[in-house]
Parts: C-alpha cells; structure tokens; sequence
C-alpha cells in the first residue's frame, strides 16, 4: 500500500514538473507545495527527486528542437551549422552564472530558503512583476534567437540566478531577463528553454552525487519512482512547451502574474493562518 501511494504523489509530482516547469510559475515551488500536503519520504530523497525528475523536461526540450540543437544534421547548410554552434555557445555562456552560484550555494538555498513563506513571497513578488512589464511592455528589438548576441545571453543568465531563490521560477526569471534585454516573448520564452538544458542537468548530476554520498545508494523502490517521475515529467512537457509558445504568441504574461500572486495568498493562508 505504502508503494501504491507513493507512485501516485510521483505522477502527481512528475504531472506538477512537467507543467509548471516551462510556465513561469516555479515548478520547485508548486511540488515543495505539494509535498508540504503530501509527502514524499524520506526528506533527503525528495530532495533529489525534485531535481532529478527535471530531466524529463529536459528531455522534451531536445525532442522537440532537435532539429534546430544538432549541429551535425546532415540537413543543415555550413551557415545554419554556424548558427546552432553559436547558439550553444550563447547557452553555455548563458548559464554560467547560475551554474557558479548554484554550486556554491546549493546547501544554503536547501536548508534555508525552500520554505513555504519563501515561496509565497517570491510567487506574489515576481507576480507583481510580470503584471507590471505586462502592462509597460517594451518594444522587441530581438525577434529570433539566432539575433541573441553573446553579451545578451550572458545578462540573462545573470536574470537566471534569481531563480536559485525558490519560487522565483527558473523560466520566469529568464524570461524576464529577456524581455528587459529587448528579446520578443517567443524569444525570451525559447531561449529560457535551452538555457535549462545544461542547468537542469548540472543540478541532477549534482544532487545525485550529494545523495549517494550521503546515504550510499537509491533503493529498488527509489529508483523506480525516479524513473516513473522522469517520464511523466517528459509527457507532460511536450504537451505544456507547445502551449506556452502557442499561447505567448496572442498574449503577455500578465495572467501568469496573477496566478502567481493568488497562490502565493494562498500559501500563506493555508500554512500560517488558517
């Protein structure tokens, strides 16, 4: 019975992953949410799932773009072979920020800042955000990715870093960084979705490595709810990356904004009030 639950808060938690990790509504913050509710034991292995099943998104992200990320595609003229290199270059660069301060800082963010009143406050904060660049849009001068010049993609990964507060949301941070850089919402959205790949998966690595050397090894059981929570998060991404781009094609990211703030009331109702 105890595994039957447990497989169940692992598809509720890899469902939550796959859709609030490309929305800019912090997926760590919704599934430390959730597992406050509900929760998936013991702390120390949650700790990992939370990351590790973010490789499923990262999954989806390759999938669907694996055409425009492999520079060796046969298909591809010498100058759009020119092109994906350098946009992995711009990611790469891009990324650095958050990668230096995520591992320094890893321990800290874990064992002081996953808090529920955390959460709230940065969910009602950047919400509060993104109503007001929605109201005060600014006009895009970088309408495709390929425009991105290297010192741009660096300033937005140092937006990524706020994302290492939880319930900032990685996305949403990103996404802000490009919008104020000048990028258009479809831009600042794609862009935010390769800057993940090797963020994602320099944390996964990392927390693996923490894990095994803090408690020895997964069990059958942790393994399998891994594996189960990886390729819920992977279906679900597919379908919440399309979405997203369909839906910031017509529209700005104001109702976002209020989401983020109505939950964030919420959060602190239901946990330190009510």
């Amino acid at each position: 019975m105890s595994f039957i639950a447990d497989l169940i808060k692992t598809i509720f938690l890899g469902i939550i992953q796959g859709i609030t990790e490309w929305l800019p509504i912090s997926s760590t913050g919704h599934l430390i949410i959730f597992n406050s509710i509900w929760p998936l034991l013991p702390p120390e292995f949650f700790e990992v799932f939370k990351v590790v099943i973010q490789f499923g998104s990262i999954l989806a992200v390759c999938v669907l773009y694996f055409h425009r990320l492999n520079p060796w595609d046969k298909k591809k003229t010498p100058e759009k072979k020119k092109e994906t290199f350098e946009l992995w270059g711009k990611v790469i660069i891009g990324v650095i920020p958050a990668c230096i301060l995520g591992f320094l800082f890893d321990n800290i963010i874990e064992d002081y800042l996953s808090a529920n009143f955390v959460i709230a406050v940065t969910l009602i904060a950047y919400g509060i955000i993104f109503i007001v660049v929605s109201n005060h849009p600014k006009r895009p001068t970088i309408k495709h990715v390929k425009d991105l010049d290297y010192k741009t993609a660096f300033e937005i990964g140092c937006f990524q870093c706020l994302a290492l507060i939880p319930g900032t949301s990685r996305s949403g941070a990103t996404i802000l960084g490009g919008l104020y850089e000048g990028c258009s919402r479809t831009v600042a959205s794609e862009f935010s979705f390769f800057l993940a790949i090797p963020v994602m998966l320099g944390a996964s690595v990392l927390k693996i490595v923490k894990f095994l050397i803090g408690s020895g090894s997964f069990t059958g059981t942790q393994i399998i709810l891994l594996i189960v929570g990886t390729l819920v998060s992977f279906i679900v991404s597919m379908f919440s990356i399309r979405a997203l781009l369909n839906y910031v094609k017509k529209h700005d990211f104001r109702s976002f904004g209020i989401y983020r703030i109505v939950l964030g009331v919420i959060v602190i109702l239901l946990f330190y009030i009510l």
